[in-house]
C-alpha cells in the first residue's frame, strides 16, 4: 500500500512538474516571440538608405551596404522557372503544402542528426528561414523551437508568393550580398535571365556555405552538389542531368573598378540624414573618371609594390567649381589587400614639402617678391637642447638664390630661413585659413619644421588649400553634392597678383632645373602648377597639381606607418598625377592658367635680385605695380648670432685632445660686414671680418655675443647673447 501510495505520488509530482514546465515553456515561449510585420515590403524599405547617383545620374551606392537588398529586386513572376523550381526542391520541397513549419522534414532531420551523432541537417523551411532573416538570434535549439511558432504566424499573415519572393530577393550570399540578383552579378556579373542551368543551380547550393563552396576556390565541391541537386530535378522531370551538367560555368566577377565606398562613407557622413526614407542624391563624382583613375593608381602601386609601396590615394576636384569629381583609394574593393578598407584620402600624414607653395605666399604677402634673394648655406638650428642641422635633399648648396629658384627646386634651407621671416605662428594661422584644420598644436610645436611639412593633416585638406591657389586667392569649400556649390560663397584669403606669382613659379621648368634636371617628370605637357612631397623616412610620398580646371592631389605610402624603399614624390606619385591630368586634358582645349593683368615685368640681375644695370646676366620678373624692387630684395634680416644657440648643451669628446677641440661660432649671413668682434663671458675672444669663429673648447658655463660693424653704419651692432653649457 506505502509503494502503491508513493507511486501515485510520484505520478502527481511529476505531472504538477511536468505541468509547471510546460506552463513556463509557454510563457518563455509567447514572451520571446517577436512580432511578425504586416508589410514586407514596408520592412525592407523603412531602413531604406539614400541611393547616391553620380552627375550623370549612375547609381553609386550598392545596396550591400544596406541592411536588405532594397534596389536589386525581382518579381517572382520574372525568376526564371528553372531557378524557382530549384529553390523549392533544395530548400523546401514541401514549401507550398505546410503551414510554416515541415514536421516530416524535422523528423527525417533529427533521424539523421542522432545515427551520425552529430548536426547533419536543420530541415528549416523557406518560411523559417525568411523568419532568420527578420528577426536574427543566434543559432541554438531555443531559436529553432521559437522560429517555428513565429514561421506559423508569418504564414497567416502573408501568402506563399510574398513569402517567396522575399525569400529570393533577400537570401545571403557573401560579400554581403542578398537576393538572387545581386547573386547573379557577384558571381556571373549577368542577369538572371542570361544564366544557363548549372549557373542557376550553382546559385541555388551556394546559399548552404557562401564561403565553404566559393566557386573562386572551391569549384569542385560546389559542381558535386550541384550534380546532386540536377539528378533530384531530374527524377521530378524538371531538367536534364546530363545536358546540364555538360554546361560550363562561366566564372567573371562583377566590376568593382569604380569603387566608391569611401566617397559615400564620406557623403553620409556631411548628409544631414543618412538615413532618410531613400531619397536619391545626386552628387558631384564621375563614374567613369572614376574607374579610370582607380586604374591608374592601382596600376602604379603594383609596380611599386617591390619599393614596399602598399597604398595610396588620389582627390580630384573641379576648382571652377570646387566639385569633387573623383575620390579614388588604391585597390579599393579588391581582397587581400591591406588596409584598403581605410579612407587614405581622411589619414592624416606629414606633407613634406607639399606646404612650401603656401608658405611662400604667405612670403609675398608680407613683402617680399620672388626675386627676392635668400641664402641657401649649409644652416644649423636649435632644437630643445642641442642643434639640428638642415640640408636639402640633394646635399647640394647654392648660395644665394631667389625666392622663384628655391620654391621650383624645394630647397629646404631657403624654406627654413622663408618661415623665419613669416614666423611659425602666422603661416599657422594661414594654413587655417586655407582650410587645413588637423594642424592644432601650438606653433612651437611645430617649429621652423612646419615649412618642411613635420606636422600631420588630410590629403583632401591638401587638395582643399591648393584649390585657393587654383582659384586665384578664393576660398570656397570642397562640395560633393549637386547644386551645393552655387549656395556657398567664397571669400577672398590672397589677392589674385600672389596667386598668380606662385602658379607662375610652380608651373616653370626652368625655375626647377638644379634638383630635378631639365627633362623632369614634373614639366607637364600643358601649364600646370605642380609640386612634390617626401616625408621623412619615406613614409609618404605626395603630388598635387592645378591647371586651369582641375586640382589634383595623390599620396603614395603605407598606412602601417612602415617606410617605402626610398619612394619621392617625384619617383612615386608623380606618374600617377601626370597620367591623370592627361586623362583629364582628353577632348578639351586646355587654357594656360589665370595670370593678374595687373602685374609687372623688370628686368633683374639673377645674382642679385636687384634692377638689372650694366652687364650683369639678368632675367625678366614679375612684380605687384608699385613694387620698390631696390628696397625689399635683400634678406630682411638683421645680424644675428645663431650659433651657440640659447640654452645649448655640448660635451667635449675624450677621444679628441682638449688642445684641437673647437666650437664654430655663427653669425646669421648678412651681406655688408667688415668687422665681427667675438666675445665670450663678455671678453673680447677674437676678431674677423667674416661671420665665422672657431672658438678653443673648454669646461663651463658661458654666455657670448657678438659686435658687429656694418657698412655705410656708423654705429656697431650687437648681437643676441647666448648662454651655454660644455661638460
Amino acid at each position: 500500500m506505502i509503494s502503491q501510495f508513493r507511486l501515485k505520488q510520484g505520478v502527481l509530482i511529476l505531472t504538477i512538474l511536468t505541468a509547471i514546465g510546460l506552463c513556463g515553456l509557454t510563457i518563455a515561449t509567447y514572451i520571446s516571440l517577436e512580432p511578425i510585420p504586416q508589410d514586407l515590403d514596408l520592412l525592407v524599405e523603412e531602413i531604406k538608405r539614400n541611393t547616391y547617383v553620380d552627375r550623370s545620374g549612375n547609381r553609386l551606392n550598392v545596396t550591400y551596404e544596406n541592411v536588405w537588398n532594397v534596389n536589386d529586386q525581382v518579381d517572382l513572376h520574372e525568376v526564371p522557372v528553372l531557378l524557382r523550381d530549384a529553390f523549392v526542391l533544395s530548400e523546401d520541397k514541401r514549401f507550398f503544402n505546410h503551414n510554416g513549419v515541415d514536421w516530416l522534414a524535422r523528423l527525417n532531420a533529427l533521424t539523421q542528426n542522432l545515427k551520425a551523432g552529430e548536426v547533419l541537417r536543420g530541415a528549416s523551411t523557406i518560411t523559417e528561414q525568411v523568419v532568420r532573416m527578420i528577426n536574427q538570434r543566434p543559432r541554438n535549439v531555443w531559436s529553432r523551437w521559437l522560429e517555428g511558432f513565429e514561421a506559423m504566424a508569418l504564414e497567416r499573415q502573408h501568402n506563399k508568393v510574398e513569402i517567396l519572393e522575399f525569400y529570393l530577393n533577400q537570401v545571403p550570399y557573401k560579400s554581403r550580398r542578398r537576393g538572387i540578383v545581386q547573386a547573379a552579378h557577384l558571381y556571373f556579373d549577368r542577369d538572371l535571365v542570361t544564366l544557363n542551368s548549372i549557373e542557376m543551380l550553382s546559385l541555388v547550393v551556394l546559399v548552404r556555405s557562401p564561403q565553404r563552396y566559393d566557386p573562386h576556390g572551391q569549384m569542385r565541391s560546389l559542381l558535386k552538389l550541384v550534380e546532386n541537386l540536377a539528378e533530384r530535378m531530374e527524377k521530378e522531370n524538371l531538367l536534364s542531368k546530363d545536358m546540364t551538367m555538360s554546361q560550363s560555368v562561366s566564372l567573371q566577377e562583377s566590376d568593382d573598378s569604380y569603387n566608391v565606398r569611401h566617397f559615400l562613407e564620406f557623403a553620409n557622413a556631411q548628409s544631414e540624414s543618412p538615413i532618410s526614407n531613400g531619397n536619391t542624391v545626386h552628387t558631384t563624382l564621375d563614374v567613369d573618371l572614376q574607374a579610370k583613375i582607380q586604374n591608374i593608381l592601382d596600376y602604379r602601386l603594383e609596380r611599386l609594390k617591390q619599393a614596399h609601396v602598399q597604398n595610396g590615394a588620389v582627390l580630384v576636384v573641379d576648382h571652377e567649381s570646387n566639385e569633387i569629381r573623383s575620390w579614388v583609394v588604391g585597390y579599393a574593393g579588391r581582397r587581400d589587400r591591406p588596409y584598403n578598407q581605410v579612407n587614405a584620402v581622411l589619414v592624416r600624414r606629414q606633407p613634406g614639402s607639399t606646404l612650401k607653395p603656401l608658405l611662400y605666399t604667405k612670403a609675398l604677402l608680407k613683402g617680399w617678391t620672388v626675386a627676392t634673394m635668400l641664402d641657401d648655406m649649409p644652416l644649423e638650428q636649435s632644437v630643445g637642447l642641442g642643434l639640428h642641422s638642415f640640408h636639402n635633399y640633394s646635399y647640394a648648396h647654392y648660395g644665394r638664390i631667389s625666392v622663384r629658384e628655391a620654391l621650383g627646386n624645394s630647397l629646404n634651407i631657403p624654406a627654413v630661413r622663408t618661415i623665419q621671416f613669416v614666423g611659425p605662428d602666422q603661416f599657422l594661422n594661414f594654413l587655417h585659413d586655407l582650410g587645413i584644420r588637423s594642424l592644432k598644436d601650438h606653433p612651437s610645436v611645430y617649429g621652423v619644421g612646419l615649412a618642411l611639412g613635420n606636422g600631420e593633416l588630410t590629403l583632401y585638406e591638401l587638395v582643399q588649400s591648393y584649390t585657393v591657389l587654383a582659384r586665384m586667392g578664393d576660398y570656397k569649400p570642397i562640395t560633393l553634392f549637386e547644386g551645393e556649390s552655387e549656395r556657398i560663397n567664397s571669400h577672398r584669403v590672397f589677392s589674385e597678383d600672389v596667386a598668380s606669382l606662385i602658379a607662375n613659379v610652380m608651373s616653370d621648368s626652368t625655375a626647377r632645373e638644379k634638383e630635378f634636371g631639365w627633362s623632369s617628370i614634373l614639366n607637364f605637357p600643358e601649364q600646370t602648377a605642380v609640386k612634390t612631397g617626401t616625408s621623412s623616412d619615406y613614409r609618404d610620398a605626395w603630388a598635387i597639381g592645378f591647371n586651369d580646371k582641375y586640382t589634383v592631389g595623390v599620396w603614395l605610402g603605407n598606412l602601417d606607418y612602415s617606410s617605402m624603399h626610398e619612394i619621392t614624390g617625384s619617383s612615386g606619385p608623380a606618374v600617377v598625377l601626370r597620367t591623370i591630368f592627361n586623362e583629364l586634358n582628353k577632348n578639351r582645349q586646355v587654357r594656360a592658367l589665370d595670370f593678374s593683368d595687373k602685374l609687372v615685368k623688370h628686368s633683374v640681375c639673377i645674382e642679385t635680385g636687384l634692377t638689372a644695370r650694366g652687364k650683369c646676366a639678368a632675367r625678366d620678373e614679375w612684380f605687384v605695380p608699385g613694387y620698390d624692387i631696390e628696397e625689399f630684395m635683400d634678406l630682411p634680416y638683421k645680424p644675428e648670432l645663431i650659433k651657440p644657440t640659447k640654452g645649448l648643451l655640448m660635451a667635449m669628446d675624450p677621444r679628441i685632445p682638449d688642445e684641437h677641440e673647437y666650437f664654430e661660432f655663427v653669425i646669421r649671413e648678412t651681406t655688408g660686414i667688415q668687422q665681427v668682434k667675438w666675445y665670450v663671458n663678455d671678453t673680447l675672444v677674437g676678431i674677423t671680418q667674416d661671420p665665422y669663429y672657431h672658438w678653443k673648447l673648454s669646461k663651463g658655463e658661458f654666455n657670448a655675443y657678438a659686435e658687429i660693424i656694418m657698412e655705410k653704419q656708423d654705429e656697431p651692432i650687437i648681437t643676441n647673447v647666448a648662454n651655454y653649457q660644455v661638460f
